[in-house]
């Protein structure tokens, strides 16, 4: 049964490095275009709110759950961010963390059940957000040139 909420509003990307995140890793140096500013048009011009109806139809979170993530302000702490060496669009999702039972992170959450399914379900949206600005949005090329010395497999 498709998740019966709106979407929430695309989140603001901001300059983080990537590498900075846990779960993700990605080329960088001093020259390296993330290209949040044109990641942000394409979410702010319906790639979030088209992704998220995709995502909701099939979505595996409660109504209930999606307001607790909502509450927590989650779907603004996404990022979305141009990995060019894997010409693929990164994304670092959102989660509740671990010590949310002894942060009394909200009084809605009682179960790991309930935190498991929230920081899936979030990761679910993430990859099919970024699958979804690769397909239907982005249409430049990775700059990314493999050396010409790499040994043939």
């Amino acid at each position: 049964m498709p998740l019966d909420v709106d979407p929430p509003a695309p989140p603001e990307l901001e300059f983080v490095d990537p590498n900075e995140y846990e779960d993700a890793t990605v080329a960088d140096g001093p020259d390296v275009d993330y290209r949040r500013e044109e990641l942000q048009g394409f979410l702010e011009d319906g790639a979030w709110e088209e992704a998220f109806d995709r995502w909701r139809a099939d979505a595996d979170v409660t109504e209930r759950e999606f307001a607790i993530a909502t509450d927590l302000d989650l779907f603004a702490a996404f990022d979305f961010f141009w990995d060019d060496f894997a010409d693929r669009v990164g994304y670092h999702a959102p989660g509740i963390p671990e010590d949310w039972q002894e942060r009394e992170y909200h009084p809605e959450l009682d179960s790991w059940g309930t935190v498991s399914s929230i920081n899936a379900g979030l990761t679910e949206l993430g990859q099919l957000v970024c699958e979804h600005l690769k397909d239907e949005y982005i249409d430049w090329e990775a700059e990314y040139e493999p050396p010409e010395d790499l040994p043939d497999f």
